[in-house]
């Protein structure tokens, strides 16, 4: 008989394996790139994928539990090389319990470019919030989870990795993979203005601070 948290761990491991389908099928992850990882919240340990495997049909036996210093709890295969920056996240933010990172096209390329993500629509207000830029460091290192670990302290929903990609970072799996996939939209509309050779308006900063009192936001 199942308890209700080896229940709630069978659903987690469904979703993250939904979620990086959804990601792959976006042109958000390549075959072998991008990683997602969730926790029960309060846990100190958490599911993420595995290294080495197509992304586009992942199952939840390919999925693998570490702990927050990267102990192999459960499963068969290699946990993904980023586990350091997902446990770096889970480290400094209780209220974080899903990572997705993302090689979102676009919103990588207005960064390369030299271009800072705004708030150009209510979207981007609501869902994003806060977004920080984490300095170049190669996939994997202690460096990058370090260095997450520092702009994950602020407070912001995403990250945005110099010439890598994003970090979107939730409450549950479906916040955080809306936070990647509303970083993409901001993105596109703000290329697409620029390319036809307009800055892009951005919402009023007196009805972004309203919006922030009236729901509590800090």
């Amino acid at each position: 008989m199942e308890t209700g948290l080896e229940s709630s761990e069978d659903q987690l491991k469904e979703e993250i394996c939904k979620v990086m389908k959804n990601l792959f099928q976006r042109g958000f992850v390549s075959a072998l790139g991008g990683n997602v990882s969730a926790r029960i919240p309060g846990a100190n340990e958490f599911w993420i994928t595995p290294s080495g495997i197509f992304k586009g049909e992942l199952t939840p036996d390919d999925l693998v539990k570490v702990d927050l210093e990267g102990n192999v709890l459960d499963g068969f295969m290699r946990p993904s090389i980023e586990w350091p920056m997902h446990a770096a996240v889970y480290k400094v933010r209780p209220d974080v319990n899903a990572v997705v990172h993302a090689h979102n096209p676009v919103t990588l390329g207005l960064s390369l470019a030299g271009y800072s993500l705004k708030p150009i629509s209510v979207e981007a207000v609501m869902v994003l919030r806060k977004v920080e830029k984490v300095p170049f460091a190669f996939p994997g290192t202690d460096q990058l989870a370090k260095l997450v670990r520092e702009k994950a302290t602020t407070g912001a929903r995403a990250l945005i990795l110099q010439n890598h990609g994003v970090l979107a970072m939730g409450s549950n799996l479906y916040d955080a993979e809306a936070i990647a996939e509303t970083l993409e939209e901001a993105a596109t509309a703000e290329f697409v203005a620029l390319a036809l050779g307009k800055e892009p308006p951005t919402v009023p900063e007196r009805d972004m601070e309203l919006y922030y009192k009236l729901y509590g936001i800090k």
